[in-house]
Formats: C-alpha cells, structure tokens, sequence
C-alpha cells in the first residue's frame, strides 16, 4: 500500500511539472494564437545594388504595422502599405541604389497585438554586386523588324528576343529566325508587349501543346513569376501572350511560350472566350498574309487588383489586353502591299460572350490609348506618307 502511495504521489508531481512546462512554454503567446501566427517574409533577403523592390508577405491575425529600422544610414527604403489587417500578399518594400561599396541592411518589423516578429534584408554595394541580372536584354531594342513597337531608354523596362529553341537570339547567322521578343517589367514581373512574326511556316504544325512550364532562361528565376506548379493565385489563370498554338513547329518553340515572361494573370471566362476567339482570328489572319507582324499586351498601371502569391510574387491583374496586327501580302485593301488593325478589349468577364471585332479600331486609336508607338520601323519601308495612312486607316472588312 505504501508502495503504491508513493507511486501516485510521484505521477501526480510528474503531472504538475509537465503542466508547469507546457504553461511556460506558450505564456508568452497566450491572447494570440501562437507566435507562429504572425510572420513577415520578403521574397528575397538578398538585393543587388541597383534600385528595385521585393514583395513581402505578412501573416497575422488582426490589425498590423510595419516599420523600418537601418543598420546605419537610414532613408533609402520604404514600405507600402505599412499598416493593414490580417494577411496580406501586397506589401512591397521599394529601395533605391547602392551607390556605396559596402552592403547595408534595414529590419522590415511587424508588430500587432503587442507582439512583433522581424525580417532583415541586405542590398549589396557596387563592388559586391555579382552581375548584371538582366545582361541577357537591352535597354532598347537594336532590331529593326516590322513587329516590334517603339522602345524607350530609361522607362524602367528591358528588351529580350528569344530563339526558336527558347535561347537568346544572336542574329541569324547563330539563331536562324527570330522566335519572340518581350519588354519586359521587372517591378511588375510580366511583359507590357511581346512581339513577334507569325505565318502557316512559323507557326508549323510539328508537334502539339506541350504544357512544359517553366522558368525564362533569359532571367534569374527569383526575378519572374513562378508558373510551374499552376496559377497566379487568387482565382486568375495563366495567359498566353503569345499563345501556344502560334508556335507549333517543334517542342522548343512551343515550350518557349509557357515561360512565365510570356504569362500575365487573366480571368478564365476572359481567357476562353472572347479572348481566345481573337488568337484564333489572328492565325486566320496570318494564314492568309505573306507574314504578320504581330504585338501582344496589357495594360496595368492603372490597376489597383492583385493577384495571390502563388507564384511568389503579388502581380497586377490588366485592365486591359490589346493586339496591334500588321498584314504583309497581296490584298486590293493594302497600301503598298501593308495593313493595320488594333483590338484594345477590357479584361472582364462580362465581355466573354461579345465579338472581338467590338473592339477593333485603327493603330493610331490604339496608340493614343496606350501610349505605345506601333510597328515604327514600317516607315523605314513605305515611306511617311504611306506609313501614316497605314496607321491611320480604319479597319477594312478584311479583318471582319
């Protein structure tokens, strides 16, 4: 009987010290949830020199504030929003150039509830800068192909040309024909255009969708959108700019056009419907054109929607798509042997149902929508008087 006293007395005092220890490891959380309910995470802790931003997630389960504290000089970063309310995927922490040889680091800190958790990030100096990460593009484009719209030097955007295995482009001599261009947006991560040729012999008929999402070679894999694993998050799927059913010749081509460069987020019904009642209405197009010179984009600037972090990075979902299309071929309605038409449709569901053809217009009301200057190396071709009537034609019944 003794024995078994004492038996239950040490239980007992097991019990109270194992109760002890469970209470002291969560006291610090109780009124929470568990520390491990808010978390801020930055996409990358590791930033080159030149200026730029990174998105950052934030975990939490009520209201939130953001801070930034240096290690040293201060001023160079900010974060936007800096307050909010559970979670959230649109925190965007903008920093600018490193013109110092040393790294530097500022601590994004999170606090809500009386709690706070940190994230320190570290932007290296001039001299510790690894590379150039877009050093397979240019500021401008040097091409002088009839597709390609106008490029800016300064505008923040970078200039890529693929080959038909889905390389850089080094000319015709190394690359053969040129497969597709884009201008890419490093602070939106997704192409404003891309641009590229197409006719029956371009667009080929080797081998079908090949569905092989990927990552860009031309850039580092943290800088663009993961597609492989599925969609952009937040109900939008994975558009086509350049669609694939454009690229059919071999399976390089055609794997080319599910690199994420190529991807923007669109709604499914918009996608599939009206949308891709238009790329097949541009392949008609080209099967009856010696070549077609095609641009494909989407506006985003005015866009205030975001889509989740699936693919690690919060992106604009456009308010609008466009395609500006250049005929080259014989036709009693071309100049010079040359037509234009644009289409400028807004992305929403609800136009799923409509005809494209409501939303086509002449190439100099799709630049004055845009801003973008269309197909400016055709002057070189036909001459300004020609080259301005072109642009300025309404749409013929050959594109209805």
């Amino acid at each position: 009987m003794r024995t078994l006293r004492l038996a239950s007395r040490a239980l007992t005092l097991v019990s109270v010290t194992l109760l002890a220890l469970l209470a002291s490891c969560t006291e610090d959380t109780d009124g929470y949830g568990g520390l491990s309910d808010l978390s801020i995470t930055p996409r990358s802790t590791d930033l080159e020199a030149e200026a730029g931003s990174v998105w950052v997630s934030v975990e939490a389960e009520g209201a939130w504030t953001i801070t930034l504290a240096y290690d040293g000089d201060g001023g160079w970063a900010s974060v936007d929003p800096s307050s909010g309310s559970g979670a959230a995927g649109n925190v965007r922490l903008r920093y600018e150039e490193n013109t110092g040889n040393g790294p530097r680091s500022v601590t994004l800190v999170l606090e809500s509830g009386g709690h706070s958790a940190r994230a320190t990030v570290t932007q290296v100096g001039l001299s510790g800068s690894t590379s150039d990460k877009f050093s397979n593009g240019t500021d401008v484009a040097a091409w002088r192909w009839l597709e390609l719209p106008a490029t800016e030097s300064g505008d923040g955007l970078t200039f890529f040309v693929h080959d038909m295995d889905g390389g850089k482009y080094q000319g015709a001599a190394k690359s053969g024909l040129r497969n597709w261009s884009f201008y890419w947006d490093a602070a939106e991560h997704m192409s404003l255009w891309v641009a590229y040729p197409l006719n029956n012999s371009i667009k080929g008929s080797g081998t079908s969708r090949s569905n092989a999402w990927g990552f860009d070679p031309l850039l580092p894999a943290d800088a663009q959108p993961n597609v492989m694993q599925g969609s952009y998050g937040g109900g939008w799927t994975r558009g086509h700019q350049l669609p694939s059913a454009d690229r059919l010749a071999t399976f390089k081509a055609n794997a080319s056009t599910f690199y994420g460069t190529n991807m923007t987020p669109q709604d499914y019904d918009f996608n599939c419907g009206i949308w891709a009642g238009l790329e097949g209405k541009v392949r008609s197009y080209a099967s009856l054109s010696d070549t077609l010179y095609v641009v494909t984009g989407c506006q985003y600037k005015e866009s205030s929607m975001f889509t989740g972090m699936s693919t690690g990075f919060r992106v604009k979902v456009p308010t609008h798509y466009f395609k500006a299309v250049l005929f080259r071929g014989h036709s009693p309605y071309a100049t010079d042997g040359f037509m234009a038409a644009g289409f400028l449709l807004p992305h929403d569901s609800a136009i799923s149902g409509r005809s494209f053809l409501d939303y086509i217009m002449s190439i100099d009301e799709l630049e004055a929508k845009t801003g973008i200057n269309f197909f400016p190396n055709l002057e070189e071709v036909v001459g300004q008087a020609k080259y301005q009537a072109i642009e300025s034609q309404e749409p013929s019944n050959w594109w209805k």
